[in-house]
Order: structure tokens, then C-alpha cells, then sequence
């Protein structure tokens, strides 16, 4: 066995069908600029969701703490797929074949970071469900092993190439989208990441069945229009949430796949246009997880008009830690105005436990669309 590890990346990409072009093409120069754009609005949102997690208390909980992570995977894939725009095109060529390994394992940790999170988020919102939480009891603890372990996993899958999984030393195994990674580890992560969309698939379908069928027996309690706006705006989260997935990352996946397991099958042409629309669905993520609930869009206002109110907010503590928890207590005090008017009112604890049932499921079905 011969390895090539001394070789240059021109090396590897003459002996499969990628050419390096030493000059800016205008396939090149829109590629770039679509890339940089999109990194901009990855970087922008999910540095904006992190914020609003950190400084919103009503945030610190479990499903909010694995929405700050997925918010750090997708800000860690914009800024992985910043460096992949600024040694791509005709820099490509003088890259070494270790800085070539550091480019593409940054782009497969955080992409398949993002994947996780997205996979972990489904399995919580699952747990809560069919457990008739609003949200999880899972501990602080619990909550950073498992955002470690999703690190973990994705950093070894970026390290996997570099390990040996390559074609350095079986040169007839070289892909073609990527001249250095063998044909096999390709076909490997495609299927990975098909099946955690399957799983994905799997667990909101299930979850729909489960909530519409439980709406269903509610629905004596409750208006027929109400039942219908729950059902919909559930369906809603659902399709945009698993459309988003498909539409983001099936093209790409399928490329793979295609390079992987056919030689003779053109995979380049859309190559890098299939990259960009894979690295959309970073900024996706905050607008289908958190910019849908209201408390999260409140925050971000308060958020980007701070510098404007400034000047209002002088000896005051943070504006949106202050108000956040303003209402909070304006609501606690509502609830127990609640409370006292129906104890006074004695309208019999069976007919008011349904009501607060009701309600607790209600709450519950809305927390699934953020």
C-alpha cells in the first residue's frame, strides 16, 4: 500500500474528474458571493437566538438550553462554511493536504452537529408529549451531557477522514466531489444522515397522531373552532419542520450517494449550488424553532431596538430581563385572581380541574410549535 500524504491537493483532484481552475470564473464569483451572503444571515440569526436565550429567563429550560445549542452548531456551520468561501475556487489549489482536511472536517462537524441537535430536539419534544409535561424535568446535568455527547459524536465524525477513512493511501477510491475522501465513507454519511431524517419523520409523525387524537377527546370541552386551529397550526410546525429538512438537504445527500455508489454518474455541475442550499437550512433552524414563538420574537425586538432605547432604560437593569420578568409576575398575580374567583364562585372542583386540564393542554400543544 502506497500513501500520498506528501502529495498536493492539484494531486488528487487531477486523478478524479474535479479540475481546479487558477482563474475566478463566473460560476466561481457567484457561488462566493450566494455563500457569503448566506453566512452572514447564519451568523446574524443565531447569534440573535443565543442572546435571547441567555438574557430571557423564561428561556432556561431544557428544550430552550438544546435551542441555544443547535443555535451554536448552526453559528459554528456559518462560520466553518465562511473559512470553506475564503479557500475554495482557485485558493483551493494551494492548500496543503492537512489544510485541506481542516477546511472539510470543519464543515462535516458542524453540519452534522446541526443534524443531531435537530434529531435531539424531536426525541424531547416526543418525551414531553406523551408525558403531559410543558416541559422536561430533565436536569441542568443531564441536559450538558447531552449537548457534550452532540459535540462529541460530531467531532469525531469530522475527525473520522483524517483518522485514515480516506483515499489518500487507495487513490482508486477517491470520490469526486471530494478528491480526497474515499467513495465508501461518503456513501456512509449520506445514509446516516438519511436515517436520522427517517427517525425524525418518525417521531413528529407520531407525535401528530398522538396530539390529534387526544384533541379529539377534548374536543367536547372546547370549541370545534378552537380544535381546528390546534390541529392546523400543529400540522403547520410539522411540514415546515420536515420540508425544511427535505428541501435543504435531500439534494445534497442524494449527490453523495450518486458519488459514492456510481462512478460514471456527473455529480459536479450542481455540486457547490446543493452546498449552499444544505447550508441554508442553518439559518432555517431559528426561524422554524424560535422566531414562531411569541416570547422569543418579543425578545429579539428588545433585542435590536436596545441601542434606540437606551436612553429610557438608564438605571435600569437589562430591558429584556426587566420586562420578561415584570410579566412574569403580572401573570402569576392574574392566575391567582383566577383561582380565588373560582373558589368563590364554587362551581365544584370536578368541573374546574377539567378547565385547567384543558388548558394545561393547550399550553402544552402550543409549546410544540417553538
Amino acid at each position: 500500500m502506497v500513501c500520498y500524504d506528501n502529495q498536493s491537493v492539484e494531486f488528487f483532484y487531477n486523478i478524479s474528474k474535479k479540475t481546479i481552475s487558477d482563474t475566478w470564473r463566473t460560476k466561481d464569483v457567484v457561488v462566493v458571493a450566494m455563500g457569503l451572503i448566506v453566512c452572514a444571515f447564519v451568523i446574524f440569526a443565531n447569534i440573535l437566538v443565543m442572546l435571547a436565550i441567555f438574557m430571557n429567563r423564561r428561556f432556561h429550560y431544557p428544550i430552550y438550553y438544546l435551542l441555544g445549542n443547535l443555535a451554536a452548531a448552526d453559528l459554528f456551520s456559518g462560520i466553518s462554511y465562511l473559512y470553506l468561501m475564503f479557500h475554495t475556487g482557485p485558493w483551493t489549489i494551494k492548500l496543503s493536504v492537512y489544510q485541506w482536511f481542516v477546511r472539510q472536517g470543519l464543515i462535516d462537524t458542524s453540519l452534522t452537529a446541526s443534524v443531531i441537535n435537530l434529531m435531539a430536539i424531536a426525541l424531547e419534544r416526543h418525551q414531553t408529549i406523551f408525558t403531559m409535561q410543558l416541559h422536561s424535568k430533565m436536569t441542568n446535568h443531564r441536559v450538558v451531557l447531552l449537548i457534550v455527547g452532540i459535540w462529541l459524536i460530531a467531532i469525531v465524525m469530522g475527525l473520522v477522514p483524517t483518522m485514515g477513512w480516506s483515499c489518500v493511501c487507495n487513490i482508486q477510491e477517491c470520490s469526486n466531489m471530494a478528491p480526497l475522501y474515499s467513495r465508501s465513507y461518503l456513501v456512509f454519511w449520506a445514509v446516516l444522515n438519511l436515517l436520522t431524517f427517517t427517525v425524525m419523520v418518525a417521531v413528529y409523525t407520531r407525535i401528530f397522531v398522538y396530539v390529534r387524537r387526544k384533541n379529539h377527546r377534548m374536543s367536547q370541552h372546547t370549541s370545534q373552532v378552537k380544535h381546528k386551529e390546534t390541529v392546523v397550526n400543529l400540522m403547520k410546525t410539522v411540514v415546515m419542520i420536515l420540508g425544511c429538512f427535505v428541501v435543504c438537504w435531500t439534494p445534497g445527500l442524494v449527490l453523495l450517494l450518486l458519488d459514492g455508489l456510481c462512478e460514471s454518474c456527473d455529480v459536479l455541475t450542481y455540486e457547490k449550488f446543493f452546498l449552499v442550499l444544505a447550508e441554508c437550512n442553518s439559518f432555517m433552524n431559528p426561524i422554524i424553532y424560535s422566531y414562531r414563538d411569541k416570547d422569543m420574537r418579543d425578545t429579539f425586538k428588545r433585542i435590536l431596538c436596545f441601542p434606540c432605547l437606551g436612553s429610557r432604560q438608564k438605571g435600569e437593569h437589562s430591558g429584556v430581563r426587566f420586562n420578561t420578568l415584570e410579566q412574569e409576575r403580572r401573570r402569576r398575580v392574574q392566575q391567582e385572581s383566577w383561582v380565588a374567583r373560582k373558589a368563590r364562585d364554587g362551581d365544584g372542583a370536578q368541573a374546574n380541574g377539567g378547565q385547567v386540564v384543558l388548558k394545561d393542554a393547550e399550553n402544552m400543544l402550543d409549546s410544540t410549535e417553538s
